[in-house]
């Protein structure tokens, strides 16, 4: 892998996201106002706010960099752009990384505001540290990025891009302990839950957010969480293709 032609692509995508005000807008602002949301909706239990602001503060930028990668990514293939950077010295692996590169600068962004809205005027109490949920944050981001860029290569419009969400993400979300303690389900669906990289990440929120500094048990959530990044990304080489032979 290049790291001259990576890094070129990830400076192409982020300058197209800088005249893109309205995808900065979905990625950045849309965290926080369903984080305001949240808060609002159980403005009589704070209790409430505080079991599951931590879980959703990961969960929410996962999914809106799931949707943007895939329908991005989607973009270049259907406009032609996939071809012509397929014509130049440039791998399939090398565009991958280079988009995750760009979204992962602004899942970072992303990430920041929200967490400072949530953990400043919204007031989420955190019994953990509030660094390592922000590190947890990111790093579910990133996930929610490789995904999107591996799934965009089985879509052949934006609709079917977006279909995915519901599809392929709903599924992982029910399963993740948000709604019912994973250790409660049946066996099968416990396993189901284990095998899916989205019961890590919220397992990691939920750890960060209640056990201060780093535990044992946090660090396998992020590295099984980490791991799913560049297989999601090697994945994504192996099955992009162009949108003409």
């Amino acid at each position: 892998m290049n790291a001259r032609r990576t890094l070129a692509t990830s400076r192409r995508v982020l300058l197209q996201l800088r005249h893109d005000p309205r995808t900065i807008a979905l990625m950045v602002v849309v965290p926080c106002l369903l984080m305001a949301l949240l808060r609002y909706i159980y403005d009589g239990q704070p209790g409430v706010f505080e079991r599951v602001g931590p879980m959703l503060l990961a969960i929410f930028p996962f999914i809106v960099m799931f949707v943007i990668t895939s329908v991005a990514m989607l973009r270049e293939r259907t406009s032609g752009t996939l071809e012509l950077l397929l014509t130049k010295p440039l791998s399939k692996g090398e565009l991958l990384t280079g988009y995750a590169l760009a979204f992962g600068a602004a899942a970072v962004v992303q990430v920041a505001a929200a967490a400072a809205l949530t953990l400043g005027p919204l007031g989420l109490d955190v019994h953990g540290s509030a660094g390592v949920l922000v590190v947890v944050a990111v790093v579910d981001a990133l996930l929610g990025t490789a995904l999107g860029l591996f799934l965009s290569a089985f879509a052949d419009s934006e609709f079917q891009a977006v279909q995915f969400l519901p599809a392929f993400v709903l599924p992982q979300l029910l399963l993740s302990g948000l709604f019912a303690p994973r250790d409660q389900m049946g066996t099968v669906l416990r396993w189901l839950s284990d095998a899916l990289p989205l019961s890590y990440a919220v397992d990691g929120a939920t750890r960060a957010a209640t056990s201060p500094g780093w535990t044992g048990s946090l660090v396998v959530d992020l590295v099984v969480v980490g791991a799913c990044v560049p297989l999601a990304l090697g994945l994504g080489a192996v099955t992009l293709h162009r949108r003409t032979p």
